[in-house]
């Protein structure tokens, strides 16, 4: 099965005083100061992200993303709306890959868990990329993420940002070290209603 990747016009998006938007080469200090947390990379950055050297890993892991909305993925910087202070990352990828579908996934800076910009950044994509062409969105009907069963908070923030659970996948994930571990599933379909 094959899908074909359009460009996706980069896009803002404004939730709960924070601002998303594109990735760009200018959020490189930032990133590379996440990417000094062992969780991002431990869960989120990627095996060549992780075996790059450590003053490149910004560059490995921006560039690809910085550059994706023109093949069909939205790569977002989750930044304070108002300081600009960066949060993290959020990503709407694999779009239409099976039709009407996409999978999103996130990170958020040590500093800013736990302050809920990880579900107000989740919760404001998925209703963009949940939203009717006509209205600005993407109009996917599902989309999917996973966790490592490990990382709690992840599963909190899917939670209440209305990803329901649909199940557990054995040994899905490989983290950098070659440890496997069980991912559970979280998907949100457009039909949801807020719980």
């Amino acid at each position: 099965m094959t899908f074909a990747t359009r460009t996706l016009a980069p896009t803002t998006l404004t939730a709960g005083g924070l601002l998303l938007r594109p990735l760009r080469e200018s959020d490189e200090p930032a990133v590379a100061e996440a990417l000094r947390d062992a969780d991002i990379l431990r869960w989120a950055a990627g095996l060549a992200t992780v075996q790059a050297p450590v003053h490149e890993r910004a560059a490995v892991w921006l560039g690809p993303r910085a550059a994706g909305w023109a093949t069909g993925d939205a790569y977002f910087a989750i930044t304070d709306g108002t300081t600009g202070e960066f949060h993290g990352a959020l990503s709407v990828r694999e779009i239409n890959r099976l039709p009407d579908q996409a999978v999103v996934g996130y990170w958020v800076t040590p500093r800013s868990r736990g302050r809920g910009a990880a579900r107000t950044a989740l919760d404001a994509a998925a209703r963009w990329a949940l939203a009717a062409p006509e209205d600005g969105g993407l109009g996917v009907h599902r989309i999917a993420l996973d966790h490592v069963l490990a990382n709690v908070a992840s599963c909190r923030v899917a939670a209440a940002a209305g990803f329901r659970l649909e199940g557990v996948m054995r040994d899905y994930f490989k983290e950098p070290s070659g440890r496997r571990h069980d991912a559970h599933l979280h998907a949100r379909l457009a039909t949801d209603r807020p719980e």
